[in-house]
């Protein structure tokens, strides 16, 4: 079975989570990381410290008791990691009949989505699936990807993100664009990007970009994440 590939843009989504054992709670920061607009957990364990601090800061509600069909109200996505085989069918078929995403760990075929193994650097996210053949190939891969996108690749799309808008304010037609842009990912930006060398990072960006835009680069590439 073949995978539709998908990126979700959380924000203002409330999102479930039944059970946050070890794999769980790995599921919980990867959420957290894409800033949901809610994020319920539900477990019938008393909550771990290291909740505590996201709980009082309002980043998570934890519910310390078993899950209710009314968690799934106003629901986008849930994700199930229980070691309770019923419930996990009970919330597959539950999202089923309400249209929400739904994935159960390790147990594709309850589920509507599976998640990729991923690599992050900043704004850069690299998902590998094997379609659930063999998640440890994946899990490798992903591994080997971190030795070929290294931190370079999260300031150099922080420097892109700040540039991008500068460049549209330029009103220039839309293939002027597209050529800038292209060149800019195939100079030596990147390697200058890795050397940390903002003199060179600077000369990179005046040999490619208007003049009008020279007085503003140095704040582009100064600005901190």
């Amino acid at each position: 079975m073949r995978y539709y590939p998908i990126l979700l843009d959380l924000h203002d989504k409330y999102c479930l989570v039944v059970g946050v054992g070890q794999v769980g709670t790995r599921k919980v920061r990867t959420l957290l990381s894409c800033a949901p607009g809610r994020l319920r957990i539900v477990d019938t364990r008393e909550p771990e410290p290291c909740w505590r601090e996201l709980i009082e800061q309002g980043l998570v509600e934890y519910h310390v008791r078993t899950f209710l069909p009314e968690d799934l109200e106003g629901c986008f996505l849930v994700i199930a990691s229980t070691s309770d085989e019923n419930l996990n069918w009970r919330i597959s078929r539950l999202c089923a009949e309400r249209g929400i995403l739904c994935n159960i760990v390790d147990q594709p075929e309850k589920c509507s989505f599976i998640l990729p193994a991923m690599h992050s650097q900043g704004d850069l996210t690299i998902a590998v699936s094997t379609s659930g053949s063999s998640p440890a190939l994946a899990k490798k891969i992903r591994q080997d990807l971190g030795a070929c996108f290294g931190p370079e690749y999260a300031r150099f799309l922080a420097v892109m993100r700040r540039l991008r808008p500068l460049i549209l304010e330029l009103n220039l037609p839309t293939s002027d664009n597209t050529a800038l842009f292209r060149a800019l990912t195939q100079s030596q930006l990147l390697d200058a990007v890795q050397s940390g060398d903002d003199a060179r990072i600077l000369e990179v960006l005046r040999r490619h970009l208007p003049e009008s835009l020279h007085p503003r680069l140095e704040d582009v590439i100064g600005e901190s994440d």
